[in-house]
């Protein structure tokens, strides 16, 4: 059963992170022109896109990572029990008092983040960002023995469709809505997802082998 739930979660929080990178760049033409023009480049002549070469997609993994700053799945984290008193910058925190992390006001600091609520995935080249919460600056899968166990589980599970939805189709909103108009609401749950989901138009590419 843990198991279960364990893959569940993991589901959930895919499906999460995969809607809002596709909207953030679908918010963002050039960003969007750039992740597709890589992922063609990469898997160019192939017709298909596979494990292969995800390695590969520098740039496609800073806009994940972007998108994950910006819409943590779990905004809170996990909450924590203290076991003993402690003081946290002059506050006393007295035994079994529940914490909570707020991972979202930390991954949205302008004292760590220079234009924190712009959506900008070249910050992440040549910067130093631990996935695994070491450097308590980015935090989109916790951090410590408690942390998702899934965050290896959980990359593959985005990368490689965000990479088959770029290499093979184009994409646009329907009706004639522009991008900026693109409703960005959250809605608050076990996981944060959009509150009205992303209905997008594709046009199939010719590099791709879907006809």
């Amino acid at each position: 059963m843990c198991t279960q739930d364990a893959f569940f979660a993991g589901s959930q929080t895919s499906s999460a992170t995969t809607e809002w990178t596709m909207s953030e760049l679908i918010r963002h033409p050039n960003e969007l022109e750039k992740a597709q023009a890589e992922v063609r480049k990469v898997y160019d002549g192939r017709g298909i896109v596979d494990e292969s070469k995800l390695d590969e997609l520098k740039y496609l993994k800073f806009v994940i990572r972007e998108s994950l700053r910006l819409h943590p799945p779990s905004p809170m984290l996990l909450p924590r029990e203290s076991i003993e008193k402690g003081q946290i910058y002059g506050y006393e925190i007295p035994p079994k008092t529940r914490i909570l992390v707020n991972a979202w006001a930390i991954q949205r600091d302008a004292n760590l983040w220079p234009e924190p609520e712009k959506f900008i995935p070249e910050r992440f080249d040549n910067r130093s960002i631990d996935m695994r919460g070491n450097d308590f600056v980015y935090l989109p899968f916790g951090t410590g023995r408690r942390m998702c166990p899934g965050v290896d589980f959980g990359l593959a599970s985005v990368e490689l469709p965000i990479a088959n939805l770029l290499f093979h189709f184009d994409w646009s909103l329907p009706g004639g809505i522009d991008h900026i108009d693109l409703d960005m609401a959250e809605v608050l749950g076990s996981v944060v997802k959009r509150k009205n989901g992303l209905t997008l138009v594709p046009t199939t590419h010719p590099c791709s082998s879907f006809k």
